[in-house]
């Protein structure tokens, strides 16, 4: 997936400026795909310049325009295309992942401290990934909410972020431990 069809199905939900795409990369789309602001604004330059979206300058008093955005027929049809077309397998790219395979041959108290850290960001984006799941669904249990709820694919992939986030937290919790138990049985030897 490129960051174009993230941007383009982010703007199938109405009108949007860079700031408040950025906001709605942060909030549901970054649990998928991270892009920084400055790549967004990129993104959506080249965008309105392939006809992919339009976007129109509003007048603002008291703060400076902005310009907002929203997709085109033929950026629709994109996103149709990017959306029968079979998807790739995911994969793990990760730099803890590294230090995990080595930690026995470098030392381990740095990599703790890593995976103890990691533990706390992804136990601390659960919360805030169960927040948002709830924001969502409103007064519907998740049952009724995933069977009759309006709008669900922001659910959808909040569910995956959560649970990749439970994940996470978890390994590295019990990585940790393993290896402050090394630790502690090659003191006692």
């Amino acid at each position: 997936m490129a960051l174009r069809h993230a941007v383009l199905a982010a703007l199938l939900d109405g009108e949007f400026s860079g700031y408040q795409l950025a906001k709605a990369f942060d909030i549901g789309v970054a649990n998928f795909w991270h892009a920084l602001p400055q790549q967004l604004y990129t993104e959506l330059a080249k965008l309105e310049q392939a006809g992919l979206i339009t976007g129109r300058e509003v007048v603002q008093e008291g703060r400076p325009n902005k310009r907002v955005y929203q997709v085109t027929g033929t950026g629709r049809a994109e996103l149709e295309t990017f959306a029968a077309t079979p998807a790739k397998p995911s994969f793990i790219r990760d730099d803890l992942l590294v230090k995990a395979q080595y930690a026995d041959r470098i030392g381990t108290a740095e990599v703790i401290g890593q995976l103890d850290e990691r533990a706390a960001a992804a136990a601390a984006k659960v919360e805030l990934l169960g927040e948002l799941l709830k924001k969502l669904r409103g007064d519907l249990d998740e049952d009724e909410f995933l069977l009759h709820g309006e709008r669900i694919g922001p659910y959808l992939t909040c569910l995956r972020g959560i649970t990749h986030e439970r994940e996470t937290r978890d390994w590295c919790r019990r990585i940790a431990a393993v290896l402050r138990a090394r630790e502690h049985a090659d003191v006692e030897n």
